[in-house]
């Protein structure tokens, strides 16, 4: 179950890193940056110039899905069955005023919507916490870093 907090982190964040295997099982892993929470069970994306992800998934519909919030260096990992909706599907024309409503300049280059049936949903946690770090001290560091960045 897709609970309140990833639904959160998830819409916080949106980017996903999605792994797939082809029929031999070799991994595929790839940054997805259009996720939605449709439901409490499903996330989706659309998709857009992801051959090897839509290959893999007709072939093995298994896939692991992680977000990070790359402040606090906290995530979850979503374990899961996923199924490509073309553009002519019944559950692509419902879901794509989602998606459009968030990212209107893309909507021609959706090819399909990608629905991933969640079975499981674990935190990740950087180690460094074991160590005694807080989160504020984390997002703070982490936000100074990223200020500290070149333009």
């Amino acid at each position: 179950m897709i609970t309140e907090a990833s639904r959160t982190l998830i819409e916080t964040w949106r980017l996903g890193f999605v792994a797939t295997a082809d029929a031999d099982g070799q991994v595929n892993l790839s940054p997805k940056g259009t996720f939605i929470v449709v439901d409490q069970h499903t996330l989706g994306f659309a998709e857009m110039r992801s051959p090897n992800t839509v290959r893999n998934i007709h072939v093995r519909p298994e896939v692991e899905i992680n977000f990070i919030d790359i402040l606090s260096r906290k995530g979850i990992r979503l374990l899961g069955n996923a199924r490509v909706e073309n553009r002519n599907s019944e559950a692509f024309e419902r879901l794509f005023p989602d998606f459009a409503a968030l990212w209107p300049d893309l909507t021609d280059l959706f090819n399909a919507v990608v629905l991933i049936e969640v079975s499981a949903c674990r935190p990740l946690m950087s180690p460094v916490y074991e160590k005694g770090a807080s989160e504020a001290e984390l997002r703070a560091l982490w936000k100074q870093k990223i200020q500290d960045l070149p333009a």
